[in-house]
């Protein structure tokens, strides 16, 4: 087989690929005996027809269609591997010769990650904010704890910001009731805004029983976007007691015997909290410095493809009902025009830093370990309340795999990244990275790839995992 590539533009080649016919021989041997297993022929045993009855019986020219057709897929993938591309979307093939005992010739154009020249990894300078521990965030700790052992009593006073209020709900447009609207015994925390806009300001101030009117816009509905007239009515009112922060309350909360003890423990806490919110920060702010010294072509074809699953999922939520998303659309003030438009900005954001990370992965020659899958697999099932296991059989029957395989890979780039970056907070400090960036992942792991490494092979196309 001979092969040759074209460049199209840095993101596009075209394959030409001429197979001799005698390459194909095979490809007919075993076209021809598994038909021969399908049929009868009189005189014949099954599987024991001869290939020219068979021709004469189905056509030489129907053989050849399926003899190409089931040679096309393996021969398009030895002319990859020879060009040493990466597609990153299906072919377009087309048959320029298919004549019986000449050879085969056809084209395949494809969209392919394109070539980045990556800068030098040790000159790379990242900033991010200084991590500090403030009383004031310890306070806030406490006070969130002291809420989850506090107690409701009622009280006989006028609603205030903070109570928890049960209240009676109607509405009307242009003067009648709006079905669905009405609702008795609501329980309601007053400043929460989890109910109608409006609502938290009607009721500070209003006693048990007593009722106010006031002008909200419907959300959903038939009189969606419409001025309703509400009233709500209050039926009772409570407070929130808070225990006192003592050594008796640190006792009741925690392992702790003080107060003090606990204060010190939460105070480790949001420093965890924060250390973590500033490796995010340091992981951004490290790709964003790649990206400023890069040029990364994008595939168009990819971005369309990243633009429609945003489009469809965006239905999906709404059960492909267009009307309601436009509904929903217009309750953020968007159009659907600058809904594609944005998802369109967001996927060549996507795009850009996937392709960016799978050139540095490649540069670096990153090894996907067992243990690396095997850390996203328990950290992506808690956070869905799975077992490992039940995820990876999901995974691995939705053929998900391999993005996930892509996705660990690029967070290993990233890291790599990171360590060999020169990394200072905004007062001139050196962060140490090590405790969420860890070492280089070649220095680990590199000697036990992983077991779906195989599956993996069509991790080279971006997806939806943003980086």
């Amino acid at each position: 087989m001979k092969s040759s590539v074209e460049q199209l533009s840095p993101t596009r080649v075209r394959i030409n690929v001429e197979v001799p016919f005698t390459e194909l021989e095979p490809d007919f041997q075993r076209a021809y005996q598994e038909l021969a297993k399908q049929v009868r022929l009189p005189g014949f045993r099954p599987g024991k027809a001869p290939a020219k009855l068979l021709e004469a019986r189905f056509g030489r020219e129907a053989m050849l269609d399926q003899v190409v057709n089931e040679a096309l897929p393996a021969r398009y993938g030895q002319a990859v591997a020879e060009a040493e591309v990466h597609p990153v979307g299906q072919p377009d093939i087309e048959v320029t010769k298919k004549e019986y005992g000449e050879e085969l010739a056809f084209t395949a154009e494809v969209d392919i990650r394109p070539k980045i020249a990556l800068p030098d990894l040790s000159a790379l300078q990242v900033s991010v904010d200084p991590i500090e521990v403030s009383d004031d965030d310890v306070d806030a700790e406490l006070e969130s704890l002291r809420a989850r052992f506090g107690t409701l009593k009622g009280v006989e006073r006028p609603v205030a910001d903070g109570d928890f209020v049960s209240i009676d709900l109607s509405a009307t447009v242009d003067g009648e009731e709006v079905p669905g609207a009405a609702a008795e015994g609501l329980s309601h925390e007053v400043g929460s805004g989890r109910l109608i806009a409006g609502l938290d300001d009607a009721l500070v101030g209003l006693s048990v029983d007593e009722a106010k009117e006031f002008t909200a816009q419907l959300a959903t509905g038939e009189h969606a976007g419409k001025d309703a007239q509400v009233t709500v009515t209050v039926r009772s009112i409570k407070e929130r007691e808070l225990p006192e922060p003592d050594d008796e309350f640190a006792q009741l909360a925690s392992e702790f015997d003080t107060i003090d003890e606990l204060r010190s423990n939460l105070r480790e806490q949001v420093g965890r909290v924060k250390r973590a919110q500033q490796a995010e920060q340091i992981r951004d702010a490290t790709i964003d410095a790649l990206l400023e010294q890069v040029d990364v072509p994008l595939p168009e074809s990819v971005v369309k493809a990243q633009v429609d699953s945003a489009v469809h999922n965006a239905l999906h939520g709404f059960d492909h009902d267009e009307a309601k998303l436009a509904e929903a659309l217009h309750e953020q003030g968007k159009s659907r025009q600058q809904f594609e438009v944005d998802a369109h900005n967001a996927a060549e954001s996507d795009v850009k830093k996937q392709l960016l990370l799978d050139a540095l992965a490649d540069e670096l020659e990153i090894q996907v370990g067992q243990d690396d899958l095997t850390e996203r697999l328990v950290m992506t099932s808690r956070q869905y309340g799975i077992e490992p296991q039940q995820l990876f059989a999901y995974l691995q029957e939705n053929n998900q795999l391999p993005a996930m395989f892509a996705d660990v890979r690029r967070g290993l780039a990233v890291a790599a990244a990171v360590e060999a970056a020169t990394v200072t907070d905004t007062d001139g400090n050196t962060v140490d990275t090590s405790e969420f960036f860890g070492k280089r992942p070649q220095e680990s792991d590199e000697a036990e790839d992983v077991d779906v490494a195989e599956e993996a092979e069509g991790a080279d196309a971006p997806d939806d995992e943003a980086e």
